[in-house]
């Protein structure tokens, strides 16, 4: 099923007292845009399971560290990707309609989790679980939705370092498998999410009129460090 087809499948999921900023009126419908997780008794599972414990194994405590403090990330983790320039004390109108987007995407992919009740590495595994261990389900992952959202607006705002921001949204996705806090269709059920998402926030004016500021906004910062 193309992107195009699976665009048309929303339905307003969201609770009633959930505040959405750019994505009012229809919501994606995880049911109708994602295959459900694994079975917990399929070979499937045991694959997935398999690839986290791996991964996990061999994950070293650099790597732990850098996906650890990544638990809270915003639009300025992708920073180094995108020049010294981008940081929040410059641009308080891209700080503000980021936190909006990724506000969107949170809630989006809250109510997903709850819809597949997908239990975590760490749970199925108790010998996998280290650190502060999150209590909500597994998929789709949050990290990988929100963080590939965010890699997709940011590439649009600043084009000429597409490659280097996508290559951070999918990062923080992977990272996430390091420390076996998702499995990897967790992952790449985000990255499938996060472009459904990133396409009708697209359609919202308020979007589009804040992107715009945005835009504005990280030029002038830009055309100021040149003279």
């Amino acid at each position: 099923m193309g992107l195009a087809c699976l665009g048309s499948e929303f339905r307003p999921l969201l609770a009633a007292d959930t505040t959405l900023h750019y994505i009012t009126e229809n919501k994606p419908e995880a049911v109708a845009i994602l295959p459900p997780p694994p079975t917990m008794d399929s070979p499937e599972q045991a694959a997935d399971m398999a690839t986290v414990v791996a991964v996990h194994g061999s994950c070293t405590p650099q790597q732990a560290e850098v996906a650890f403090s990544e638990k809270k990330f915003n639009v300025f983790t992708f920073g180094q990707a995108v020049g010294p320039f981008f940081a929040e004390t410059n641009l308080p109108k891209t700080t503000a309609f980021f936190e909006q987007v990724l506000g969107d995407a949170e809630a989006i992919t809250d109510e997903a989790k709850d819809i597949f009740k997908r239990p975590r590495p760490f749970v199925v595994d108790p010998s996998l679980a280290t650190g502060k261990l999150e209590k909500s389900f597994s998929y789709p992952s949050g990290h990988s939705t929100e963080g590939t959202v965010c890699s997709l607006v940011l590439a649009d705002l600043v084009p000429e370092k597409k490659d280097a921001v996508l290559a951070v949204g999918r990062a923080l996705g992977w990272h996430r498998i390091q420390i076996a806090r998702h499995y990897p269709s967790d992952i790449y059920a985000g990255r499938i999410y996060a472009r459904i998402i990133f396409n009708e926030l697209k359609k919202s004016p308020q979007y589009q009129k804040d992107f715009a500021a945005a835009q504005a906004e990280i030029q002038a910062v830009v055309q100021a460090a040149k003279n």
